[in-house]
Parts: structure tokens; C-alpha cells; sequence
């Protein structure tokens, strides 16, 4: 390893929560302060919650319905093309 190129190492690097939490971490900085840990953050505490405001799954759910309907009207069309063709021919 080259001398002189490698960051200090902080082996009890101090981090500060935006919800006040604080815990003791080794890092190249002395101190870190971070927005969100795992004290506050919503899927580590179980208070996650999933908000569709958009409408995105109904209008998702609407989309496959809908290719199913064209796929089962295309299947109709093609057997009655075919029983058509086969009545001919006979």
C-alpha cells in the first residue's frame, strides 16, 4: 500500500439523525448527520404504508382487463374466420 494517500479513519465517527437519534459508527468523517436511520425510517419501524393517490393499480387492473377482452375478441374472430373458411371448402 502507497503511504500518505488513504483518509483518516475515525473509528468512533459520531451520526446524527434528523429524528434525534445518534449512534457511534467508524467512518472517514468525525461526524455525520443523515435525514432518515433505521430508528425512523418507516419500513424498519413497520408504520410503512402504500398510498396509491394516483390510482395507479385500478388503473393498471383496468388496462389488463381490457387486453384480455381484445385478446378473447380477436380469439372469436379468428375461429369464426376459420370455421367460415372450413364451411366453404366443404
Amino acid at each position: 500500500m502507497k503511504e500518505k494517500i488513504h483518509p483518516t479513519w475515525h473509528p468512533q465517527a459520531k451520526v446524527h439523525c434528523a429524528c434525534g437519534n445518534t449512534f457511534v459508527t467508524g467512518s472517514t468523517l468525525a461526524e455525520i448527520s443523515v435525514e432518515i436511520c433505521a430508528a425512523c425510517h418507516p419500513l424498519f419501524t413497520g408504520q410503512q404504508k402504500l398510498v396509491d393517490t394516483a390510482g395507479r393499480v385500478d388503473k393498471f387492473n383496468q388496462r389488463a382487463a381490457a387486453a384480455e377482452k381484445k385478446q378473447a375478441e380477436a380469439t372469436a374472430r379468428r375461429a369464426a374466420r376459420e370455421s367460415k373458411k372450413a364451411a366453404a371448402q366443404a
